[in-house]
């Protein structure tokens, strides 16, 4: 594809001078993680209902990206839109919430609107502003400071460095409570049944195991030919032997039956009592998925029982876990 290349225009050049901006407006930030910034995150630990945040235009972006992050992290949050407030939403507020307002100015006059009610109401207010003496500011209970030597927009007007210095905030402050709160990758994976992650540390066995009728077994008393016609037409590369009780005895697969050709072994005739591996590899049910992957990697084999007390519950293929997204 042919571009048309602007003439006497450095792009890289002012691509460079941005992050270098905004690299010296994160520099900043180092000295706003003080006292304010210790008792922003013990009132939001201390918090027994939600945080909820709003902010307008740039910063209202910036919110919702804080609230989705404190919500996934341990800190139930919600991001409100300061003008719908004014129009009923502000009903989503509950008495044992906290507010986070977020305006660079700190003049928005969407929020201004709604801190007597607030106050009203005594629910408490953190302010992330770039202005230590604006109004919302002086309004709230705390105050945190992102204040930016300048944007890194040419013109000084698009939220560019600042919105990136809030964001860091928010992070920092997710972040903070996150480890306070001893949040571990299994409380992530609560919140997060839909990503790999969350598959990965939430994902059993049970989940994706072949049961029932659809397992692949047979009585060890059954001729070879009778058990291959079965492993084949359940097509997992492998039976499970077992009693009329379902106590396993053995296992039967693939590379099982190659030798069985090789050695010219009469499949009318052999029992697959003679031929299998005793017992196989095996997990309990309520195993990790990704646990019972590592120990097929282990052992180098594709299918793996799951059995409680050696009686047969299921099986599963290692093409299962791929097909569920959990690596």
């Amino acid at each position: 594809m042919n571009f048309f290349k602007l003439k006497n225009f450095n792009f890289q050049k002012v691509g460079k001078e941005v992050l270098q901006i905004e690299r010296e407006g994160l520099d900043q930030l180092d000295q706003y993680i003080n006292e304010n910034f210790t008792d922003t995150c013990e009132l939001i630990y201390q918090c027994r209902g939600k945080v909820v945040i709003m902010g307008m235009g740039k910063s209202g972006h910036i919110a919702k990206k804080i609230a989705s992050t404190f919500s996934s992290t341990g800190t139930p949050s919600f991001f409100l839109h300061p003008a719908e407030a004014s129009h009923g939403d502000l009903g989503m507020i509950g008495n044992n919430d906290v507010i986070l307002a977020i305006s660079n100015s700190g003049e928005s006059l969407e929020i201004l609107a709604l801190i007597p009610l607030l106050r009203y109401r005594q629910i408490p207010l953190i302010a992330i502003t770039g202005h230590e003496k604006s109004t919302i500011a002086c309004f709230a209970k705390i105050h945190l400071c992102v204040k930016v030597p300048q944007e890194a927009c040419s013109l000084g007007l698009a939220p560019t460095s600042s919105t990136t210095a809030t964001l860091v905030m928010g992070d920092a402050l997710a972040v903070a409570l996150l480890k306070s709160r001893g949040f571990t990758q299994e409380d992530f994976a609560l919140s997060h049944p839909g990503g790999a992650l969350g598959r990965k540390l939430l994902m059993r066995v049970d989940d994706i195991m072949c049961s029932g009728d659809d397992l692949p077994c047979i009585h060890p008393n059954a001729y070879l030919r009778e058990a291959v016609l079965e492993m084949t037409s359940k097509k997992m590369g492998i039976i499970v032997i077992c009693d009329h009780k379902k106590n396993i005895e053995g296992v039967f697969t693939n590379s099982d039956l190659r030798k069985v050709f090789n050695d010219n072994i009469d499949i009318h005739r052999s029992h697959i009592a003679n031929v299998m591996t005793p017992r196989g590899i095996s997990v309990r049910p309520g195993t990790l998925a990704i646990e019972a992957l590592n120990t097929m990697k282990k052992h180098n084999i594709t299918s793996i029982i799951i059995s409680d007390q050696n009686q047969l519950i299921g099986l599963v293929h290692i093409h299962d876990i791929y097909q569920a997204g959990i690596i």
